[in-house]
């Protein structure tokens, strides 16, 4: 998808953005003001583009407010409606700023035309319970109600569609709100699916029958796109995904700049044929191009294709943050932990009080080891804003590293008391459970994690770790294998599948996952070494991997296949192996440092998420050396020499076990029988 690049391009792209920052502005949705305010500002001028710097600028020419074409209402009825609202508006919008919810809704909504009373009769006590949300209900009422005449009647007041949207999500805003305040300690007996936001039934009710009536009056060409995303929004909180994806996909059209829709939308895509075919059903413009860089960070498909589209837009935002985030985020998912840290240590330069995506910077300084670093991003953090979900997580980590575990977990709870929704403090409050062995509030936090944002593959790895915890290797294996279809070039997902299946006695599945891990472990090196910058192309295999297939191919009787597996891990000492035996191994060419074991290790090793791999990529070049599994590996196969009358290769193992310092009372055993196997012979 190309990019058009020329001067009236980016005027208009200027007139966009602007225009978005003030609407969503006025609309209180202020992160998506935010947003296009940042974009706005990070805009490459257009007069570094003029062919003659010396030429004089044609100021009046330049954006403003009264020249904006987008900042007019379009439509003159709207217009007019807007006009003699707008002293309610000023009075509704400075409630909604103080965060009177209620009473911002009632200016433009008061209780005798409230859109709680849908029907003529009050609604019985079970019919109430049976409007909760409820996925794959019919398609004439999100809620489950009964499409008639009563529930798609529209019950607002003739009002604009600005003041609309406020004093609706003012309504919704009031209900989130007393849903928190019903809920109280975060993962305490009310914290869970018994508590809902109970302005949701009435909304979605409501907003159906509005729509319907814009129908029926042939009048849905005027709608502005807000609506749709605030009825897009009800949708998704119930369960209703399928719709909801239609009335955000119909929202981002109509209204293209409001990276709030696109945020919303990006939840309801589990994986990237979810995306494929939601971008086919988008608009052809730089938001879409921007959506798709994100959501592909999201599924952490950090690829060329990926790659080359951030780059297109840097040249469009060359001083971005959001845009430089998604590329530190890229190179997080790829393991290049130091360039990720690069650039997030570039943005706190130059944006010292930016606390956004700051919790995924401690995650990196965290699986480092940096503790001085993250101290000190700690303290920025916490003199810029402490009761931000961002600043707690931060400081959780520091603790987390320092081993405080019980101050780590009282952080992250924090963390989740100032919002509810804040993904990576489960995720991280779930790890700090299981460091303290309280592995049942593991998984309650892990699950709470996954409700969140089903693609956090930390979550699903963490829930196969807590059940494999409990010997319950049926449950370990299945959130392993969701973890492994989030992440498949993951190595460490496979090894952890393997490690399941080998439990539960099903050897071949086994084999299979750790060749699998093998072939993921390829990846990394080829993809480390494309966005690192290069560097020779490794040709060394994970040798704890390549043991455990050997051992499993031992288990099923296999002992040639079993010897030439034991024969690759020894060969990863030096890090040479012969072209057949990486036609044997699927072209696999990447040691991977993490083993199958790694389900029952803490959760500190699960963080760092194999960062030992990248630490020792630029020595794994020259081999491993010796280590317990070679040696190991030299051990069976000395063993198997001498059982296939092979004496020679026996005492030339034996030796060199001795030499190593490893297994020397089994090596200098197997030297006297293969003495005494020679005077038997002689």
């Amino acid at each position: 998808m190309a990019v058009p690049f020329t001067d009236e391009n980016i005027k208009e792209l200027r007139f966009r953005l602007e225009d978005a920052a003030i609407k969503c502005s006025e609309r209180c949705l202020y992160q998506s003001a935010k947003w296009a305010a940042e974009m706005l500002d990070s805009i490459v001028p257009i007069e570094q583009y003029d062919t003659d710097p010396d030429s004089p600028m044609d100021y009046p020419d330049a954006p403003s407010n009264t020249q904006n074409p987008y900042l007019r209402t379009q439509d003159p009825l709207e217009a007019a409606l807007e006009a003699q609202e707008s002293y309610k508006y000023l009075l509704a919008k400075s409630y909604f700023d103080t965060r009177e919810y209620d009473r911002c809704a009632s200016v433009f909504l008061p209780p005798t035309i409230s859109p709680v009373p849908l029907t003529s009769t009050p609604p019985k006590p079970k019919p109430r319970q049976s409007l909760t949300p409820q996925k794959g209900k019919s398609k004439a009422s999100a809620y489950g109600g009964v499409k008639d005449n009563s529930v798609t009647r529209n019950p607002y007041p003739k009002l604009s569609q600005k003041s609309l949207f406020l004093a609706l999500y003012a309504k919704y805003l009031a209900g989130e709100k007393r849903k928190d305040e019903e809920t109280e300690m975060v993962l305490g007996p009310a914290d869970g699916g018994s508590t809902v936001n109970k302005e949701l039934p009435d909304l979605a009710r409501g907003l159906e029958g509005w729509f319907t009536e814009q129908q029926d009056k042939g009048l849905e060409d005027r709608s502005q796109g807000w609506l749709e995303y605030l009825y897009g929004v009800i949708l998704l909180k119930g369960r209703n995904e399928d719709e909801a994806k239609k009335w955000l996909i119909r929202s981002v059209h109509l209204n293209p700049f409001h990276w709030g829709a696109w945020q919303e939308l990006n939840d309801l895509l589990a994986s990237t044929e979810d995306l494929n075919q939601v971008v086919n059903l988008l608009p052809l413009n730089i938001m879409t191009l921007i959506f798709r860089v994100y959501c592909s960070q999201e599924l952490y498909q950090a690829t060329e294709d990926t790659y080359q589209s951030l780059s297109e837009l840097e040249t469009i935002f060359p001083t971005s943050a959001f845009l430089k985030t998604q590329r530190a985020l890229l190179y997080y998912h790829s393991k290049d932990f130091e360039e990720a840290s690069s650039i997030f240590t570039d943005i706190l330069v130059s944006s010292p009080h930016r606390l956004d995506s700051l919790d995924h910077y401690s995650n990196i300084l965290y699986v480092m080891g940096a503790r001085p670093q993250l101290a000190f991003v700690a303290q920025i953090a916490t003199a810029t804003d402490k009761f931000r979900p961002e600043t707690c997580c931060v400081v959780g980590n520091y603790y987390s590293l320092k081993s405080e575990h019980e101050k780590a977990v009282m952080y992250f709870r924090r963390a989740l008391t100032l919002d509810r929704n804040f993904l990576s403090a489960w995720t991280l409050m779930g790890h700090e459970y299981i460091e303290m062995k309280n592995t049942h509030a593991a998984i309650e936090s892990y699950r709470r994690a996954v409700d969140v944002n089903r693609k956090d593959y930390r979550a699903w790895y963490g829930l196969g770790q807590a059940y494999e915890v409990l010997d319950m290797s049926f449950y370990a294996l299945f959130y392993y294998q969701r973890a492994a279809a989030l992440r498949p070039y993951d190595p460490k997902m496979w090894q952890a599948v393997g490690s399941c299946y080998a439990k539960m006695g099903r050897i071949e599945q086994s084999i299979k996952a750790l060749k699998r891990a093998l072939v993921a472990g390829s990846y990394y090196a080829d993809d480390s070494s494309q966005v690192g910058g290069g560097g020779p192309e490794r040709k060394i295999l994970d040798p704890e991997t390549l043991h455990q297939i050997a051992t499993l191919y031992e288990r099923l009787g296999d002992d040639e296949e079993a010897a030439s597996y034991m024969e690759l891990t020894l060969q990863q000492e030096s890090g040479q192996m012969m072209q057949e035996d990486e036609d044997a191994s699927s072209d696999n060419d990447d040691d991977d440092n993490q083993s199958g074991t790694e389900g029952q290790s803490s959760s500190r090793r699960a963080r760092k998420s194999s960062t030992q791999q990248n630490d020792e990529e630029d020595d794994s070049w020259h081999g491993t050396g010796v280590t317990a599994t070679t040696s190991k590996a030299r051990l069976w196969l000395a063993r198997w020499s001498l059982r296939n009358g092979d004496l020679e290769r026996a005492d030339q193992l034996a030796g060199e076990l001795c030499q190593d310092g490893v297994e020397v009372e089994e090596a200098k055993a197997l030297m006297r029988d293969v003495r005494a196997r020679r005077e038997g012979d002689e």
